[in-house]
């Protein structure tokens, strides 16, 4: 599997992404509605987030942190569209693989996606999800 299709596979739903970004469903509903992410919905209209969703999440956190509004956030950071490369996709292919990963399998895709260097993404965010791992 490639990996910017395993980088938008919906795999989280809104309370790991919640866990893990320390934001409130809120927030992360309210950055939906102004299309600066834009999750997977399941047939039952649950939201499920791709890594890419969570790395964007972290990235607009630290630009409010930072002072930045929405307006200046959506100039910084392009809106991304249902029909872009960076929306997150439910296909009948990752919804079976996402179906068979189990947590431990999941755990270990997320932790490789952190410890991968990927050329322009700031070394902050994943500073921000390595707390999620213990040193072993």
């Amino acid at each position: 599997m490639g990996d910017e299709i395993r980088r938008n596979m919906a795999l989280f739903p809104i309370g790991i992404v919640m866990k893990l970004t320390d934001l409130t469903a809120r927030q992360i509903r309210y950055y939906e509605q102004h299309d600066l992410i834009v999750p997977a919905r399941t047939s039952g209209n649950q939201r499920l987030f791709s890594f890419n969703d969570v790395e964007r999440l972290l990235e607009i956190k630290s630009l409010i942190e930072k002072g930045v509004n929405i307006a200046g956030i959506k100039q910084v950071m392009y809106p991304v569209s249902k029909e872009s490369e960076d929306a997150t996709v439910v296909s009948e292919l990752s919804e079976v693989k996402r179906r068979e990963l189990s947590d431990t399998q999941l755990h270990r895709l997320l932790k490789q996606q952190l410890l991968e260097k990927r050329p322009g993404k700031a070394s902050m965010i994943q500073g921000q999800l390595s707390r999620f791992y213990s040193k072993k």
